[in-house]
């Protein structure tokens, strides 16, 4: 394992449910975990029994140097601990850090077999940070993230099924550079914006769709960002993006059962492309 790499868990109010932190012992992390914690949490002090590792920022502090797009006054949200994240592995002295939030009970590779969708759990999860930093290194990625299951919804028919290898985003977990820094921006769907507006400027954010990550349904767990999106809903969630890149981004319904309003990005207004020789004058 990279000896300059460690594993930050940003996590609010549910010290009882960081499940990531022994997913990432069970399945082959060796190397350091930090868990964050802000100082406006009222079970920090559980936090600090529970783990041996605690950093607190200043919510507040930190609250005064995020673009929130809003002037709501409610900081119950992951964005200030991802902006601050830079700065505590620069601190601790860390080059390469990954964000990982505190809900994942599972690292799995994905494949496809036969035409279907597989997945077996990553035990050497070490060789898989190592992987990913060198690719984030090779491709001048500003961030690298590993799949979440939803990006594998439709079977057969899923994109990645298919033979797509890589997206143009970045979400929930990030391989990040101490000496690459950026800021994430609003309140809500913070990842989403960065990629599409860092993406709009030519920033590149990838997704490895051959690793991802399994999470408990996010309004099944109290505490963390569920509170925040129980009381707003994935209506104004997605606005956020709309007010960040309205050129890409628009709203539509998602879902077949249990559908909702949500995001949906325009990828042809989204993100600079390389165009084929083909279009090449003569």
């Amino acid at each position: 394992m990279n000896n300059s790499f460690v594993a930050l868990i940003l996590t609010h109010g549910r010290p009882d449910k960081v499940y990531t932190y022994d997913a990432l012992r069970k399945l082959g992390y060796t190397g350091d975990i930090i868990v964050v914690v802000d100082n406006e949490d009222a079970t920090l002090e559980e936090y600090k029994k529970r783990f041996p590792d605690v950093y607190v920022f200043d919510k507040k502090a930190e609250a005064a140097l995020t673009d929130e797009g809003d002037n709501f006054q409610d900081r119950r949200a992951i964005i200030y601990a991802r902006n601050a994240s830079f700065q505590i592995a620069k601190e601790r002295g860390y080059r390469y850090f990954i964000e990982l939030d505190d809900d994942y009970f599972e690292f799995s590779y994905t494949y496809t077999a036969s035409g279907e969708l597989k997945q077996r759990s990553i035990h050497s999860l070490d060789k898989v940070f190592d992987a990913l930093i060198e690719f984030k290194k090779r491709t001048g990625a500003l961030t690298v993230a590993m799949a979440q299951r939803g990006d594998f919804v439709g079977g057969r028919e899923n994109n990645i099924v298919q033979g797509e290898i890589l997206k143009r985003k970045a979400m929930n977990t990030f391989i990040c550079d101490t000496e690459q820094p950026f800021r994430f921006f609003g309140k809500i769907n913070e990842d989403v914006n960065a990629y599409t507006v860092l993406g709009s400027r030519g920033a590149l954010f990838l997704q490895v769709p051959h690793v991802a990550i399994n999470q408990v349904n996010t309004q099944q767990s109290s505490g963390g960002m569920t509170d925040l999106y129980l009381d707003s809903g994935t209506y104004v969630k997605s606005f956020y993006t709309v007010m960040y890149a309205p050129a890409c981004t628009c709203i539509r319904m998602m879902g077949t059962k249990h559908r909702r309003l949500h995001h949906s990005i325009r990828w042809n207004n989204a993100v600079p492309r390389i165009l084929p020789e083909r279009c090449k004058k003569a």
